[in-house]
Formats: C-alpha cells, sequence, structure tokens
C-alpha cells in the first residue's frame, strides 16, 4: 500500500524558515514526479513546487526566490525547505506524487502569524 506522509509543519513567526518532508512507502519514487500543493482557508488547492524524476523543477511566482524543493531518492523522501515565511503562506501543505496513479498525502499545517 502506498503511503505519503508529510511532517514539519508549524507555527512560525514572518521572516521564518521551515522545512516540509514527504515520505513515501510501499514503493520506490525515483521515477515518480513529486509535488507540494497547499491550501488556504476557503481557497482552491494550489502548485507550490514540483521537481521531475530527472531533477528539474518547476516553482509558481509566490514560491520563487523564497522555496527549494529537493528530494532524496535514497529515503524515498521529498522536502520543502520554506524561507521569508509571509503570513499568505499558511496553509495545510500536501505533498502528492505522480507515478502510474497520483497519491496525496494526509497534509501538514503551515500557519505563519506573530
Amino acid at each position: 500500500q502506498v503511503q505519503l506522509v508529510e511532517s514539519g509543519g508549524a507555527l512560525v513567526q514572518p521572516g521564518g524558515s521551515l522545512r516540509l518532508s514527504c515520505e513515501a512507502s510501499g514503493i520506490s519514487f525515483r521515477l515518480a514526479t513529486m509535488s507540494w500543493y497547499r491550501q488556504a482557508p476557503g481557497k482552491q488547492r494550489e502548485l507550490v513546487a514540483l521537481m521531475a524524476s530527472d531533477g528539474a523543477t518547476t516553482y509558481t511566482d509566490s514560491a520563487k526566490g523564497r522555496f527549494t524543493i529537493s528530494r532524496d531518492n535514497a529515503k524515498n523522501t521529498v522536502y520543502l525547505e520554506m524561507n521569508n515565511l509571509k503570513p499568505e503562506d499558511t496553509a495545510v501543505y500536501y505533498c502528492r506524487m505522480i507515478l502510474n496513479y497520483i497519491y496525496w498525502g494526509q497534509g501538514t499545517q503551515v500557519t505563519v502569524s506573530s
């Protein structure tokens, strides 16, 4: 059974940093396209960053220059390093894997507030 488990969400002050992790189990994800999405209250889920199996990355405008997606295939884990966090980054962050099918994690809450 394939499972994605996110961790690392927290309450952080504006300007702070967090690193989210998403570990996949039940499958080897080295050929998968991995991405991070987020969903703020009352809004649609939106893409934040994506990393293809060859390492190519895509970022939304809101993430460029502040967020970095990376992966460790040996650990079946994808990361999202977030710097200079803003209140508008507050959301539930979800990991998504595409490998023949689409898999989602359960999400981790990130709250940016003073």
